[in-house]
């Protein structure tokens, strides 16, 4: 364990739909160990999860505090909602009804906290990865591309409370979770892929009329270079990395 009086090192975990990454870094966000992704198991109990974040703080460097970034609706640390880990097999599978029965109003922070032995904050995975780029500065929107769309909302630094933006109709009652997503981008290829991005994005902009615009998750380096010069100078890609570094600095965050 790093000495009492130096600055905390953080164990940072980016749980996806797909996989969960972690590492652990110090007050600089400077990795101390190479990130550890695992894939995502399924089905995907609370008390799984909380295993499996376990099992891979185990091999990684001590830590003073703990940060999980998750999908879905969190607030104060418990569950409100979950979209990937309700369902049997993973995303797009179907449902279980015991699966969300058991993630509904689970304190998943008070679970981490106690398995880990350590001050423990558990954010939504788009709220942590806009924690590692935000300048702090008027409103800055983050989007991350991945399994589904993840949203954040920061106005001069502070966390707006969280919406699930991912789950309203965008057309013909697809949601934008669906009509983004990896499968879609799969489907179509990066070229058309790319044009719904634009879409998203441009159907966004006049209900929050950012400063600044994120776009983050492991799917955002794969929208085409065409499409990103259209879609102006206040839109930004950002590393897929920041859902790790964001963790040292979501504890600064005001909410």
């Amino acid at each position: 364990m790093p000495a009492s009086g130096s600055d905390p090192f953080t164990l940072a975990v980016d749980c996806g739909g797909g996989g969960i990454k972690a590492s652990v870094l110090d007050a600089a966000g400077t990795l101390h160990a190479p990130a550890v992704r695992v894939p995502t198991p399924y089905p995907l109990p609370p008390e799984r999860l909380v295993a499996t974040i376990a099992d891979i703080a185990a091999d990684l460097p001590a830590a003073h505090r703990a940060t999980v970034g998750m999908p879905g609706m969190i607030r104060h640390g418990v569950v409100v909602a979950t979209p990937h880990y309700v369902t049997r097999s993973g995303p797009r599978t179907s449902i279980d009804p015991a699966l969300v029965a058991a993630w509904a109003g689970c304190d998943i922070r008070a679970a981490i906290e106690t398995r880990l032995g350590l001050p423990t904050l558990v954010l939504n995975d788009a709220e942590v990865h806009g924690a590692g780029v935000i300048s702090g500065t008027g409103v800055e929107l983050v989007l991350t591309l991945g399994t589904g769309l993840g949203t954040a909302l920061f106005d001069g630094g502070v966390l707006a409370p969280h919406l699930e933006l991912s789950h309203a109709p965008v057309r013909w009652g697809t949601t934008y979770d669906a009509y983004v997503g990896q499968v879609e981008r799969a489907r179509l290829g990066d070229a058309l892929w790319s044009r719904r991005v634009r879409r998203v994005v441009d159907g966004f902009r006049p209900v929050f009329v950012w400063d600044r615009l994120y776009l983050g998750g492991g799917n955002a380096r794969q929208v085409t270079a065409t499409t990103l010069a259209r879609l102006g100078d206040d839109v930004v890609v950002v590393p897929n990395q920041a859902g790790i570094v964001g963790g040292v600095r979501a504890w600064s965050l005001a909410r």
